[in-house]
């Protein structure tokens, strides 16, 4: 047994530190980023904000409305062919969709089945909460050596070592991030994690040196939390309870107390495996809980807040666009966020 003394951080141990900046309007912040990936060498431009592939919220309504912000969406892991093809659109947001995987035999002939009729689909997240096994490295491998075109999203992990494992294995984005999500009970249970903000540096410091890219997954509770996750370093952030609760998400509408909410719940919660596996298994235990979100309309409002904060993070530290957020950085560390007297 050893101890790590060095202090690791969360997004709410940190404030960006003001600088004096030489723009003039929020609306002079270019966020689109041009990335082109190690392996697949496919070059993409967009805003690197990612809905997570959550029952809800990896849904081809959201990939519409998302996509025409130049957003991405990894969709959930129940897209099948039958599924895809009733969506007439899919040519219009093929660009930005990835299409999600497990680490089983039937997830890789799912896989092989999907790309014969859509192979124009340029994305593959292969997504576990637990990316540190050897079987996880080799599945990997297995789909990059069956698909060298094809840009691939793999995790998760939070260290640097396991990053540079899995881009050696064929990653071109690394997924980071284990137990920080608004319905993830992984830290309950289990008992492991690292705090999301250091492995978010850590993580792309890693993937940089390697000519690769990370995806900050989890953890982000508001605009704020986005632009730290930037400045920390990651090339893209993933959003699932932020997004969660709109109309184009397709979730069940219910009323408590005279208020409407929408059902969110973790992947590997108990609901989500009734409903898509048949229940756990008995050498599992439930790592997601399911929460009702309040019911939040459209979309668009909640992208544009997002958005429009992402801006003014980039125009308090003098950062001109969002490739620059990171360099522009200085990080205070903070007891206290903000003032919540009005806030509960």
């Amino acid at each position: 047994m050893r101890i790590e003394e060095e202090i690791k951080l969360d997004y709410s141990d940190v404030l960006f530190r003001p600088k004096r900046s030489t723009l003039s309007s929020r609306k002079d912040v270019d966020l689109n980023r041009t990335y082109k990936f190690k392996y697949s060498q496919h070059e993409w431009t967009g805003i690197p904000i990612v809905a997570a592939n959550m029952d809800g919220v990896g849904e081809l309504g959201i990939a519409e409305k998302l996509s025409s912000y130049g957003m991405i969406t990894c969709l959930t892991k129940q897209h099948d062919v039958a599924k895809l093809k009733k969506y007439k659109k899919i040519k219009s947001i093929y660009k930005n969709i990835a299409l999600s995987i497990g680490i089983k035999k039937d997830d890789f002939a799912r896989l092989d089945k999907i790309l014969k009729e859509f192979n124009f689909i340029k994305f593959i997240c292969i997504d576990v909460a637990n990316g540190y096994s050897e079987h996880f490295s080799s599945f990997l491998k297995k789909v990059r050596d069956k698909y060298p075109t094809k840009t691939l999203i793999a995790g998760n992990v939070v260290t640097a070592d396991m990053t540079q494992e899995l881009i050696l294995s064929g990653a071109d984005i690394v997924k980071v991030g284990i137990g920080p999500g608004s319905v993830c009970t992984t830290r309950i249970q289990t008992g492991v994690g690292y705090p999301q903000l250091s492995a978010v540096i850590e993580c792309a410091d890693a993937a940089h040196g390697l000519g690769a890219h990370i995806i900050a997954d989890g953890g982000c509770t508001c605009p704020g939390d986005v632009a730290k996750a930037f400045g920390g370093g990651a090339d893209f952030v993933m959003l699932g309870g932020m997004f969660a609760g709109h109309d184009e998400g397709s979730g069940k509408i219910v009323k408590f107390n005279g208020s409407k909410y929408i059902e969110f719940y973790g992947s590997s919660s108990d609901t989500a495996n009734n409903k898509h596996y048949g229940g756990l298994s008995d050498y599992r235990s439930s790592e997601g809980r399911t929460v009702r979100v309040k019911y939040r309309g459209k979309i668009q409002d909640t992208i544009l807040n997002i958005l429009g904060g992402l801006r003014s993070s980039c125009t308090y530290v003098g950062a001109p666009s969002l490739k620059q957020l990171s360099k522009c950085t200085t990080f205070v560390r903070v007891s206290n966020q903000f003032n919540d007297t009005f806030a509960k």
